[in-house]
């Protein structure tokens, strides 16, 4: 059993920026990642709901990468105003957001 009720893992993997891949960083994923630590905080969830900064998780090209357990969704996230959706709809009432859904390779 999970000790959290949501588990979110925020890529902010760095590469070179000639690499053909991209990274996530470079995508704005530190904004992302601070928001929704911000936004945990801010709402008294800290015991309910734990975001992880996380390195590669393989999915350059479609970052900023985040994932959301125990669901194991995966999100591509390209603005802060997409990972509040995030946050509302999903942590926040139990409703993926389908339209952030990650597009298979």
């Amino acid at each position: 059993m999970f000790k959290y009720k949501y588990h979110i893992f925020c890529c902010t993997n760095e590469r070179p920026p000639d690499n053909p891949k991209g990274c996530c960083k470079r995508k704005g994923a530190e904004e992302i990642l601070d928001y929704l630590k911000g936004i945990v905080r801010e709402k008294g969830l800290k015991n309910k709901v734990r975001v992880t900064e996380t390195r590669c998780l393989g999915s350059c090209s479609h970052g900023p990468s985040v994932v959301i357990y125990p669901e194991g969704i995966w999100y591509t996230v390209p603005t802060v105003k997409d990972a509040k959706e995030i946050f509302e709809k999903h942590i926040l009432n139990g409703i993926p957001v389908v339209r952030l859904f990650m597009k298979k390779e």
